[in-house]
């Protein structure tokens, strides 16, 4: 008998202290978990600081490529290499007029008492031609940043030479005195004079100065989606491109004079 009331005394201790021993260990892992979520924060955070840290390092480099002193480098960078000037040309602008081209000849013998006068000939042609102008990318460029202003200083407006004749719609017209037969050799004559014409004329001042605004317009949108394309256009960065060229009032020559190979 006094074994098994021994046996009973302990099977009623372990029935007492279980419940004890369940709260505390209860207890004990309430505890583990309640530091394990209080250092999870400061590990986020620090985390969460350098991914900023690392972004706003990020976007500080790309600010300092589009500042002034940097931004002409950043550009020229950007612009491919090319091995013929034919793929390294930003064609600006292009305009069609109609050009008319005469030749007249007069003849007269002079004879002791009268003169005779042979008649004239006249050649005319009028033909539509298109003239197009460009810039060569490999050419100094120059960029300054002024108050959310991107000011350009691009290179010369080029002619494309020679300009296009559009012979389809050539109209051609002759008229002979009448002791003339020299026609078809002034027409030929004419005909060959075309060429070296039209391009004296496209390089000359009055026609480029003619597609001027044109071609400053297309440098604008030119360099406008270059800075967007970088991130670099719109709010709280730039938002006007002013273009000068070679010859205007305010333009600043490239510190660099020679083109790149």
């Amino acid at each position: 008998m006094s074994k098994e009331r021994q046996s009973a005394k302990r099977d009623s201790a372990a029935y007492l202290w279980r419940w004890p021993i369940a709260v505390i260990l209860i207890g004990l892992f309430a505890l583990v978990a309640f530091i394990y979520i209080l250092q999870t924060p400061g590990k986020m955070i620090e985390t969460t600081g350098k991914g900023a840290a690392g972004i706003v390092d990020s976007l500080s480099v790309a600010a300092e490529k589009f500042r002034r002193g940097t931004i002409t480098e950043t550009f020229t960078a950007s612009i491919p290499e090319f091995k013929n000037e034919r793929g390294g040309l930003l064609e600006l602008a292009k305009v069609t007029a109609t050009e008319t081209f005469k030749s007249q000849d007069k003849l007269k013998y002079d004879f002791k008492w009268f003169e005779l006068s042979a008649g004239t000939t006249t050649t005319e042609i009028r033909v539509p031609v298109t003239y197009r102008y460009h810039l060569r990318m490999r050419d100094p460029w120059r960029l300054d940043v002024a108050n959310g202003v991107c000011v350009v200083y691009a290179p010369d407006i080029r002619p494309s030479q020679p300009p296009a004749l559009h012979t389809d719609k050539m109209e051609k017209s002759s008229d002979e005195g009448w002791a003339r037969f020299n026609a078809a050799e002034q027409m030929g004559d004419l005909e060959k004079a075309i060429t070296p014409t039209i391009r004296k004329y496209a390089s000359g001042d009055g026609r480029i100065e003619s597609v001027r605004e044109n071609c400053r317009k297309t440098v604008e949108e030119f360099v406008e989606s270059w800075l967007l394309r970088e991130g670099q256009w719109g709010e709280g960065r730039f938002g006007i491109v002013k273009v000068y060229f070679p010859g205007e009032e305010g333009f600043v020559k490239p510190v660099f004079s020679e083109s790149r190979d």
